[in-house]
């Protein structure tokens, strides 16, 4: 094959096969599809489960309205962050605005698409889960953009965080069928508590570089010490709060066999990574099978909701 048709190929794939490849890669959906599904689900089923309901076409709805939501948010952040990452050769090839396999103009145009598609969904899911995706959003937003940048300002990195990553997530699927909430908020703040707990846990690897970078969000105002202590403090409050809503009864039972099963099988592999891939620390190795024993425990409580499995 000549030079010519080598560069014509390349040139294809770019404008082809290379473009769609590069959006799906902008969606960054392999880091927030795992939380993002169990979230949804449990919350859901939080509200059926007590009136013996099956969960319906809404599930899906609102499930695929904060998947790009999440979607959304990860886009966003990697076109407001382009510029900086350029400087950065491990950065600029993980991003692919700054690498030039999209343009700023198209990831733009990409990203608000799937804003718009998000919002109907959510709109389509219910007036609460309409309100709650809203603020979802809006969080999903300021995070990143210009010249709110919540990510880069101390405690509004954490809150904004934990809220759009984790506590909205499953209130939205609770309040798609629900409106009384009740002992679920214990849910729901347990669940904000850990997304805190992985912010705070971020914070401290990324401490120096984000100092270099100038950055004043919270690890910077309270220094490495102080964060992980929050962060110590985040995941007690957590781990009491989910505790509380275990003997309040809002599980079923024999959820509590499928964790234990769960927990052995993946102890039976050694888990050296977290979230990120990078070497663990400070209990960080738990981050990965507990978000597998997560969707584990969602999807067999939704199977059996559904009547796809029966269990006595």
């Amino acid at each position: 094959m000549s030079r010519e048709s080598n560069s014509m190929q390349d040139l294809n794939d770019l404008n082809g096969e290379g473009k769609i490849a590069a959006v799906i890669r902008l969606t960054r959906w392999r880091e927030h599809v795992p939380f993002t599904v169990p979230l949804t689900v449990v919350g859901g089923l939080l509200a059926v489960d007590p009136l013996s309901m099956p969960v319906d076409w809404r599930l899906l709805s609102v499930l695929t309205a904060n998947l790009l939501a999440m979607s959304f948010a990860f886009m966003l952040n990697d076109i407001e962050d382009a510029p900086d990452d350029a400087l950065d050769v491990n950065k600029k090839s993980h991003n692919v605005i700054s690498s030039g396999l999209l343009h700023r103009r198209e990831g733009l145009i990409i990203t608000w698409a799937t804003f718009i598609v998000s919002f109907l969904l959510y709109a389509a899911s219910g007036t609460l889960a309409l309100l709650l995706g809203m603020i979802t959003l809006a969080l999903c937003y300021l995070y990143s953009a210009h010249p709110f940048r919540f990510k880069a300002r101390p405690f509004t990195d954490v809150i904004s965080h934990a809220l759009m990553l984790s506590g909205l997530l499953i209130a939205t699927g609770y309040f798609t069928y629900g409106n009384e909430p009740g002992a679920v908020w214990l849910v729901i703040a347990a669940a904000a508590l850990f997304s805190a707990y992985g912010q705070f846990y971020n914070q401290v690897a990324d401490y120096t570089v984000d100092k270099q970078a100038g950055l004043k969000n919270t690890v910077v105002l309270l220094g490495k010490r102080g964060t992980a202590i929050l962060s110590y403090l985040s995941i007690a409050m957590a781990l009491i709060c989910m505790a509380a809503a275990i003997m309040q009864g809002l599980f079923p039972n024999w959820l509590g066999t499928v964790l234990v099963i769960g927990v052995i099988a993946c102890s039976l592999f050694p888990w050296e990574l977290d979230m990120r891939g990078n070497l663990a620390q400070d209990g960080g190795n738990l981050q990965r099978p507990a978000l597998i024993i997560a969707n584990l425990l969602a999807l067999v409580w939704l199977a059996s909701n559904l009547g796809l499995l029966s269990i006595a």
